[in-house]
């Protein structure tokens, strides 16, 4: 449950990282140009002249943050969980390789205190017919 959380998350903030670095202006907008979809090229925007690159820069680093955070969670859950499952698929296997090892020969091996079959006893004549 926790995991899928997780998981969840990092897709929204992955997404979010996305937008933000394609919303900042490069180095073109910064002598007039706009960013990728027009960002920070004309001074009348919401946030001002400056003001939007500080913002985006900031929801960029709080951005790049969580996603190594929740980059290092989902490596070490996931290798937990793999770890813990081939161990104890490995334990399982020697196990019962072992159990099969064992009861082999005791099932091929005659036993020796059972008597030796007996040989068949001779059939019986046929009765002769008796005659009318």
């Amino acid at each position: 449950m926790l995991i899928n959380l997780a998981i969840a998350l990092y897709v929204v903030v992955c997404l979010f990282l996305i937008i933000v670095v394609l919303l900042q202006p490069g180095s073109v907008a910064r002598r007039g140009g706009g960013g990728v979809f027009g960002a920070g090229s004309s001074t009348g925007s919401v946030f001002g002249g400056r003001g939007a690159s500080s913002v985006l820069s900031r929801a960029t680093t709080v951005a790049a943050g969580l996603f190594m955070v929740l980059s290092i969670i989902l490596a070490r859950a996931g290798s937990d969980h793999s770890s813990v499952e081939s161990a104890a698929q490995d334990v399982l296997s020697q196990k019962a390789e072992e159990t099969k090892k064992a009861d082999a020969p005791k099932a091929d091996a005659p036993k020796a205190d059972a008597p030796a079959p007996a040989a068949p006893a001779p059939a019986a004549p046929a009765a002769p017919e008796a005659a009318k």
